[in-house]
């Protein structure tokens, strides 16, 4: 029986593990008689050590963002010395990856986080690693921790990206395809369609984990006379108590929901979508067609993924010094801006060469020598097929 083993990192819910599990739940719904296994690596390797390193981090950001933000533009963004970065830890890391490969003996490495996919370029550079690998890329661009030589496949959320590997890595463009950020196959696509045009309903998105920011708009939220409210807040119970407490008509907390299906009704019943610029939640607003409105940002990853989402009009960012209701209808109201975004979305969903979820699984499926023929249609245009 083939294994497909998928390498995120920390225990706590992120992009990395909602990517795998969409992944996951793809692969169990389309194939039989294949073994899916999640592993985090830093838990593997220690679960003390996995603790403090997460509680560390969000401490950092939430205490002092300013020099999170300058430390990781600088090590894993702008500073191509990795290596320098990496050696003083990475031979722990390295022989625990090697025990997880001998323990595991999977026939297909998944990685949606950058640290297991560096650990594992070094292996298969050196010659400890056998099994095909995939990065499956969770933002809108690569950091420096990503490993590429020896990676077999890439699933890549840009073209702009795919290009900039191809010239900066010499990756063939036949080990590439342009997937954007997957996610979850119930998130279904639909046509952009104002469901309420007297009052919008706005879905609030990122409050899960305490540091985005959503209480800032609480003033405007419970005097608004012009949009109905749904506030995901996750785990975060003490939002989710304090928006319970205003006990408004207009406003509704809504805990963590792990259904896809549910999240997909939640998205269309909206209008609107106001939350940080996450790969994730912002991959399924633009497969919803929702227009996004970015209300505040993590250091670090979010801040770049909001400047490429700025700079490819998918996005509006919200000014904090200004009514952020007024800057929503300003914009809604707008038919030329409004025209601007749906060519912005059109010419994203153009870029992706896979389209449907069920083609990433078609390609992992030919890799494990589990499909041979009805190459999917990514293949079929192409001169040179990797795996037949």
């Amino acid at each position: 029986m083939k294994k497909v083993l998928f390498l995120p990192l920390f225990r706590m819910q992120s992009g990395h593990h909602q990517v795998a599990e969409a992944l996951m739940d793809m692969f169990k719904k389309h194939t039989d008689g294949v073994i899916l296994k999640k592993v985090d690596l830093l838990s593997y390797t220690n679960n003390s050590l996995e603790k403090m390193i997460t509680t560390g981090y969000l401490k950092w950001i939430r205490f002092a963002p300013e020099s999170y933000n300058l430390a990781y533009k600088n090590l894993f963004y702008v500073n191509s010395q990795k290596e320098r970065s990496f050696k003083w830890y990475q031979h722990i890391f390295l022989k625990k990856m090697e025990q997880l490969i001998a323990e595991e003996r999977p026939d297909l490495i998944v990685c949606t986080h950058g640290f297991p996919s560096h650990l594992l370029s070094q292996l298969k550079v050196k010659g400890k690693c056998s099994t095909p690998i995939i990065n499956v890329y969770t933002d809108f661009f690569i950091n420096n921790v990503w490993g590429s030589n020896g990676i077999d496949f890439h699933f890549l959320p840009s073209q702009e990206l795919k290009e900039k590997l191809l010239s900066k890595n010499q990756i063939s463009k036949h080990s590439m395809m342009v997937t954007g950020i997957p996610v979850h196959e119930e998130i279904t696509k639909r046509a952009r369609v104002f469901n309420n045009t007297d009052r919008p309903k706005v879905l609030i998105s990122g409050g899960n984990s305490g540091l985005g920011g959503i209480l800032n708009l609480a003033g405007e939220l419970k005097t608004s006379t012009a949009f109905d409210y749904f506030v995901l807040c996750g785990n975060n119970k003490k939002l989710y108590d304090e928006i319970n407490t205003w006990d408004l008509a207009h406003i509704k907390p809504l805990p963590y929901i792990s259904s896809r299906s549910e999240m997909n009704k939640i998205y269309d019943e909206v209008d609107v979508i106001v939350t940080k610029p996450g790969g994730v939640t912002i991959s399924e607003a633009l497969r919803k067609r929702l227009p996004i409105f970015v209300h505040s940002m993590l250091p670090g990853q979010e801040e770049i993924n909001l400047q490429y989402l700025k700079d490819y009009k998918l996005v509006y960012e919200i000014n904090p010094r200004s009514s952020f209701e007024k800057q929503m209808l300003t914009i809604l109201k707008d038919h030329e801006k409004m025209d601007q975004w749906d060519k912005s979305i059109e010419t994203y969903q153009k870029e992706l060469e896979l389209e449907n979820p069920e083609e990433m699984v078609e390609i992992m499926k030919m890799i494990l020598n589990l499909k041979q023929a009805d190459k999917p249609s990514y293949f079929t245009n192409q001169s040179k097929v990797i795996y037949s």
